[in-house]
């Protein structure tokens, strides 16, 4: 099947400042001062970035920029900080997704909504056009004191016990609520109904084709998959059937839900970055993936079942009724880990994250609970 294009944005959401008239920049662009100042002034009247200078710049799936701003007096005023942080899309590449203007409706419709702890957003804007560009602006978290998570970081058993407490106190906050049902928020996705989710392997079939050249990858692959790579297409789509016909409540999920997309405040708290895939959905995506990939594969082996137990009760404790049970979330969790094994075939070092001990963890799962026979019916 050809690699699938997932450009549009399937339902464009008017942008939230009628004011910025022209389109948000794209593809390769350095933002100035002046373009900074005069796109907060559609929030902040009278603001005007005197100056501004780049500290840090990042580019994988989006661009994150670090930038250290002097603000006029209107600026100081609105309570702007020195330090921002600036995503959007100008790495040149996946411009043929919403993700970015997804993050900024997040941002701007959602956050202050969750009880768990998000980054400060100082400016969310998108266009309206149906090309899915988007931008924010968020506090500097450096300034928190804490640190950025990463996939390879060893958190421990106790570590991933606290973490999965911090993800159930995400998920219940806005357990079964009426305001993320379709008609109160018709522009938040619902897991695997969007192009994004159920075409994901096809989109990133290129990347998947790069790493299958890798000697290293092929070292920890499973032989059947390497026999027949279109296997994780095939048992990925069951997947997609398997959350669409299955009937629970749903949550607000990250849905890129490993530790390089968190933070770690100074009092241990994790916080949960990057919403370029939140979604409407059930739980287990965030918990599989989470787990699975936050854990050595024999402290999974060990540990897998009580940690699932441990976040349940969490759950029920932040406030979630009518939550399935032990059993049928256990039934949950080995399709989930196909979620997992489709991100990681797919990761590419150079965008940050490490991906060579994931696949090994999710590839080692998938073979320890059946992933594949149970997705494909062997």
């Amino acid at each position: 099947m050809a690699e699938a294009d997932a450009r549009v944005d399937q339902n464009p959401v008017p942008r939230p400042y009628p004011s910025r008239t022209g389109q948000l920049p794209t593809g390769r662009f350095t933002p100035t001062a002046e373009w900074l100042g005069n796109l907060l002034a559609n929030k902040y009247p009278g603001v005007v970035a005197e100056n501004m200078e780049v500290v840090q710049l990042f580019d994988s799936h989006t661009t994150k920029l670090r930038v250290a701003v002097d603000w006029n007096e209107a600026g100081r005023a609105a309570g702007l900080p020195r330090n921002l942080c600036i995503k959007s899309n100008w790495s040149g590449q996946f411009e043929n997704v919403d993700i970015h203007a997804l993050e900024a409706r997040f941002y701007h419709f959602l956050t202050d909504k969750m009880s768990a702890t998000t980054a400060t957003c100082y400016y969310a804007d998108w266009d309206d056009d149906g090309t899915g560009r988007g931008v924010v602006v968020l506090e500097d978290l450096i300034d928190r004191g804490g640190k950025f998570g990463h996939s390879t970081q060893h958190a421990g058993i106790d570590g991933v016990a606290s973490a999965l407490a911090d993800l159930a106190k995400l998920h219940a906050g806005l357990w079964d609520s009426p305001l993320i049902t379709p008609e109160a928020a018709p522009w938040l996705p619902t897991s695997m109904a969007v192009p994004v989710d159920y075409d994901q392997v096809r989109i990133m079939w290129h990347w998947i084709g790069e790493n299958l050249k890798d000697p290293n990858f092929r070292a920890i692959a499973p032989q059947h998959y390497l026999d027949d790579p279109r296997r994780v297409e095939q048992a990925y789509d069951r997947l997609v059937d398997y959350e669409r016909a299955f009937k629970a409540p749903y949550c607000v999920i990250l849905g890129d839900c490993h530790q390089g997309n968190t933070y770690i405040l100074p009092n241990g708290e994790r916080m949960w970055l990057d919403w370029q895939l939140g979604r409407r959905g059930r739980p287990w995506r965030d918990l599989t993936y989470f787990t699975v990939g936050s854990l050595t594969i024999e402290e999974r082996r060990q540990n897998h079942r009580d940690l699932i137990a441990h976040y349940r009760d969490c759950l029920i404790k932040e406030g979630a009724t009518n939550v399935i049970s032990i059993e049928e979330i256990w039934e949950q969790v080995p399709r989930w880990v196909m979620y997992g094994i489709q991100a990681w075939v797919a990761n590419m070092d150079y965008w940050g994250q490490n991906g060579l001990p994931m696949n090994e963890r999710f590839f080692a799962a998938g073979e320890d609970l059946g992933t594949w026979k149970l997705l494909l019916g062997e």
